[in-house]
């Protein structure tokens, strides 16, 4: 790519009145993130020397997404090309190239642009470039007009098209790059003669063309990358294509999916090399995993960090603030809050962790339960080094049990442990000899009683 300054303009302004929501339609998200931050993301890697997203009025939640880039707000929404009017402030005394995206484009990539931007600076005669795509079905695009050699004379919109120009499979992708010395003029020249009454950016080309201007173009092969969204089905569709995306990432990287499209990754999600993923497993924000991880199948994890070798699943629920040590083990039904589990500790099944502070080799056994809660507070449970937990234990927190001690199964602590104890809570066991016997008796009389009355 050249050395030419280049300045990025984002339009962003659109409601999405197909959403049927009070959401912008580019707040939406894929994998976790706005369709906005998903194309801002893309656009930083060209380090453009601004980023300029147009959005709507009263649209603070979008206002906030794109910050510390530069705003303006499309007070009237009367079209792309008022829209990019509205930029020009903002791109006075800039010279350069200007890109023009659209918001609701979130999974074009870096190469695109750099592609677009490369035909808008072939030679000195081509001040305008345009992105198309190929599609084997255009029906609803506009066809870009040009001839042989790529030059652009216009695009036109399918209910304006004939036949043979029907019959093109090149559409408008809707981004356009412009040499910043034509931009002010021709952004004026942009008319509203339409049923619409709006401005629209598909005409540049041809007002490149009456200036005696080339517009270029870039052809864009991989349609699924240029998909607009206009509707929560296209929202589906989008995210199905971002996991695909998401998920060869991370197989690429040296990570075994048993059964991919199963499982839903997070955009912010790291998975080291050698890790074993299985069927149907979400991950949601801010989750690290290292080398040699086994997560098995119906898991839900977020928020959390697991560490080399260590073994989760399956049905286990990782919560914001779990770090899981080294060799450690998670089992089915165990849900893990905000919690250190210590290095080759085992939580094998039906348990809650939350709050709590584990040391290694822990053995916490089926139905035990941190009880973190009072009421009004959350306390901590501080569990040493090798200490044995039997099975539906209460650890009542604040309590701290030392390295090496017992908790006998049944066991309701509300007091510390020391080291190497073994600490017993429990009622005395009371048996009543030939209680059962009586009892049926009992029992069998009164069902005797109950049908002879009726």
């Amino acid at each position: 790519m050249s050395n030419t300054p280049l300045a990025i303009v984002i339009l962003a302004a659109g409601k999405g009145t197909r959403m049927k929501s009070d959401k912008p339609k580019v707040m939406h998200e894929l994998a976790g993130r706005p369709m906005i931050n998903w194309v801002i993301e893309s656009a930083k890697a060209l380090k453009p020397e601004t980023i300029i997203t147009v959005i709507g009025p009263d649209m603070p939640e979008l206002k906030k997404a794109v910050e510390p880039h530069d705003i303006v707000t499309q007070k009237e929404r009367n079209g792309t090309g008022g829209a990019l009017k509205c930029a020009l402030p903002k791109l006075k005394g800039f010279k350069g190239d200007v890109l023009i995206l659209l918001g609701d484009c979130p999974l074009i990539t870096t190469k695109t642009m750099k592609a677009l931007i490369k035909a808008r600076s072939k030679d000195l005669t081509t001040s305008l470039s345009v992105l198309g795509m190929h599609m084997d079905n255009p029906t609803g695009y506009g066809r870009i007009i040009a001839d042989k050699n790529g030059i652009v004379s216009h695009i036109v919109e399918e209910k304006d098209a004939n036949k043979a120009e029907k019959s093109i499979r090149i559409v408008n992708a809707g981004a356009f790059c412009i040499d910043s010395k034509r931009l002010e003029s021709w952004v004026r020249k942009l008319g509203n003669d339409n049923a619409q009454g709006e401005f629209y950016l598909t005409d540049l080309p041809q007002i490149a063309a009456h200036d005696g201007a080339v517009c270029a173009m870039h052809v864009c092969e991989n349609a699924q990358e240029l998909k607009g969204c206009n509707s929560r089905t296209d929202l589906a569709n989008l995210e199905k294509n971002t996991q695909n995306l998401l998920r060869e990432n991370v197989m690429a990287a040296g990570v075994t999916m048993i059964d991919p499209d199963t499982v839903y990754l997070h955009f912010d999600t790291k998975i080291a090399s050698d890790c074993v993923i299985e069927p149907s497993v979400f991950f949601g924000p801010n989750v690290v995993l290292e080398k040699n991880v086994t997560i098995k199948a119906f898991s839900h994890i977020e928020g959390a960090h697991v560490k080399s070798g260590a073994k989760i699943g399956p049905f286990a629920r990782l919560r914001p603030g779990a770090t899981i040590g080294e060799n450690a083990g998670i089992g089915n039904f165990v849900e893990i809050k905000k919690s250190t589990i210590g290095e080759r500790s085992k939580i094998g099944h039906l348990a809650y962790v939350g709050d709590c502070q584990m040391g290694e080799d822990v053995n916490f056994s089926a139905g035990a339960i941190t009880v973190n809660y009072d009421g009004f507070q959350k306390h901590t449970t501080m569990i040493g080094k090798g200490v044995m937990v039997g099975s539906n234990v209460n650890l009542v927190a604040p309590v701290h049990i030392d390295d090496g001690a017992f908790i006998a199964a049944g066991s309701t602590i509300t007091e510390d442990v020391p080291a190497d104890a073994l600490s017993i809570a429990r009622d005395a066991a009371q048996i009543r000899q030939g209680w059962a016997a009586k009892y049926r008796k009992l029992r069998a009389a009164a069902a005797k009683k109950r049908k002879a009355s009726k």
